[in-house]
């Protein structure tokens, strides 16, 4: 069999939740099994329209069950090319990384999970008795520039592999990705989970003044009368609004380094001359600190 991004993905279903197999050869009447077991719908349908790619034959798809066909020939090419189905001996094919991913993407589809408890934990894991099977995923995802965290349940005898950080799941998203929607739309709410400490200023000027003015709107402070400020974890964002301030309305600001309780740096742009506040003001910014004679 030619190996394609159909066939990566129908390995790796049967990896997962599917099954390979014939009745024990003392039973008088023989029978060959091929199926794949799920419950999600999009995941059955795909696994339905890869196979028959492969093999020129649809499975019965039974809605929120299974796919399954009783195929001896189907079932001596599988296990001629790949050996074993089961889920302590499966292997990964040696794949190129153009198919890798369409064998991780079906295999996570199934196996894995994604976590978002917002702002503290947010990951994509996945289970697996099979060490080596795992050990194979574990270097194919290395492959492909995702770095993970592995893990042995001792007491379950279960191997575990976790993605974590932004730039991971990221690239993960963007290589591998989803098709089950329920984890495609988890993996979605965990990367907006992530605040952007960098803010992209629009190289268009008037597009740049409107930002400007929004995010002055959105996150400046009165401390005291005649004393406004903009706090940032990173001191360029900041840098970049004291620039515009000056070039686009003439108000001189300073942009100093602090440190929080435990010592944590963080950014602050002080605006603290009568003057300048006033162009604040005028700029509607700012509520009118100066009280009417």
């Amino acid at each position: 069999m030619e190996m394609d991004d159909n066939l990566a993905a129908v390995h790796a279903y049967l990896c997962a939740d599917g099954y390979v197999i014939k009745n024990p050869d003392t039973q008088k009447h023989k029978y060959y099994s091929i199926g794949f077991r799920n419950t999600n719908l999009v995941l059955l349908k795909d696994f339905q329209d890869r196979f028959n790619k492969v093999f020129g034959i649809k499975p019965h798809l039974i809605e929120g069950q299974r796919c399954r066909i009783g195929s001896k020939e189907i079932y001596e090419k599988l296990t001629k090319e790949f050996g074993s189905f089961y889920s302590w001996h499966w292997k990964m094919p040696n794949l190129d990384t153009k198919l890798a991913k369409f064998w991780l993407r079906a295999y996570f589809d199934c196996e894995g999970w994604v976590i978002c408890k917002t702002h503290q934990n947010r990951h994509i894991g996945v289970d697996c008795v099979n060490k080596e099977g795992l050990n194979q995923v574990e270097k194919t995802l290395n492959m492909l520039g995702i770095k993970i965290v592995r893990r042995y349940n001792i007491d379950r005898n279960i191997h575990r592999i976790y993605i974590y950080g932004k730039e991971n799941l990221e690239r993960f998203s963007k290589i591998v990705g989803f098709l089950h929607p329920d984890k495609s739309n988890k993996l979605k709410q965990v990367l907006n989970d992530y605040v952007v400490y960098k803010w992209n200023f629009p190289k268009n000027e008037e597009e740049c003044k409107k930002f400007v003015i929004n995010k002055l709107r959105e996150k400046i402070r009165i401390k005291k009368p005649y004393f406004a400020r903009m706090i940032s974890k990173e001191e360029s964002n900041l840098k970049k609004i004291r620039e515009l301030l000056k070039s686009f309305y003439g108000i001189e600001c300073s942009v100093n380094r602090c440190l929080n309780g435990i010592g944590t740096p963080y950014y602050e742009l002080y605006v603290y001359r009568k003057e300048e506040i006033k162009k604040l003001i005028n700029l509607k910014l700012i509520p009118n600190l100066f009280k009417e004679n």
